[in-house]
């Protein structure tokens, strides 16, 4: 988080969702004049409640200085950029790609903005929703030395900002480290804990034990629990978005020439949850695929 009010930028920020609302709060929060961008309406309402203004296109938000964008896949960044180059003016606009949609989109997307006049800025982060709401995220930022310079007094409002390249697609390919293991730590966990059931153990006694020693992860103290309530769980994040991630992951390791079998069996599970009818469920219900009703 910032230590230090920063000068106030006029901000707009597409994808005000479980994420990105929390995000734009923290920027409001550090006296920045923002204009969230959501098509649906109950998101406007939402926003409404932490003080931040919101319209259903990017067209209709006022200009702005940064264009930061929070859209969960790279079909939404393609949309958002033909809608941008059709019916605004970016040029000398510059655009914080903060969605994960791997190396390859944010570089032609990023590459397309740029031709316009736009710097570019990619800036993956990784938190979740917990750590979005106390501007504790690490962002993984890379581009330009100038345009990094240009946004980093106001993405330390959002947490701690590591400048990981010069090239835009060097932060997403940090990111897909990143969400490899972020998937196979969930997967691991939900595993485990269905073990100790299997075990005739109480999950809820084994949790404690485990994460207080060599087994923990941060994923499994953050998820544990979650996977121990019911499929209504409130949602953090959902199976859906590790279906994306995994799937990034996977594209970018094939792409690579990179080996990828323990990812790809977490894969399996996300997908295994998502044609259960689970994919809008909170990504700690991946634990059900584990029972013999899925």
């Amino acid at each position: 988080m910032a230590t230090t009010p920063q000068p106030a930028t006029t901000l707009t920020f597409v994808g005000i969702g479980a994420i990105g609302l929390p995000m734009a709060a923290q920027l409001v929060a550090a006296g920045h004049r923002v204009t969230g961008v959501d098509p649906f309406p109950a998101a406007h309402e939402r926003a409404a409640t932490v003080g931040v203004p919101a319209v259903s296109s990017l067209a209709e938000a006022p200009r702005a200085d940064i264009v930061i964008v929070m859209v969960a896949t790279p079909d939404q960044l393609a949309a958002l950029v033909d809608h941008a180059l059709d019916a605004t003016d970016v040029a000398g606009q510059t655009w914080v790609v903060m969605s994960t949609v791997g190396p390859a989109s944010v570089a032609e997307q990023g590459a397309r903005l740029s031709a316009a006049g736009a710097a570019v800025v990619d800036a993956p982060v990784t938190g979740g929703v917990a750590r979005a709401r106390t501007g504790e995220l690490t962002l993984f930022v890379s581009g330009p030395s100038t345009a990094t310079a240009t946004v980093s007094g106001v993405l330390g409002a959002l947490g701690t900002v590591r400048i990981v390249g010069d090239e835009v697609g060097e932060g997403q390919g940090i990111k897909v480290v990143n969400q490899h293991l972020c998937a196979v730590h969930i997967v691991a966990a939900a595993e485990a804990l269905a073990l100790a059931e299997a075990l005739g153990l109480d999950p809820a006694t084994v949790l404690p034990l485990v994460e207080s020693g060599a087994a923990a992860s941060w994923m499994l103290s953050d998820r544990g629990p979650r996977m121990l309530e019911g499929t209504d769980v409130e949602v953090s994040s959902q199976i859906n978005i590790f279906v994306k991630d995994a799937g990034l992951v996977a594209d970018a390791a094939s792409a690579a020439g990179a080996s990828t079998p323990v990812l790809d069996a977490a894969r399996e599970r996300y997908l295994a949850a998502a044609e259960a009818g689970l994919g809008t469920r909170d990504d700690s219900r991946v634990i059900e695929t584990y029972r013999p009703s899925v």
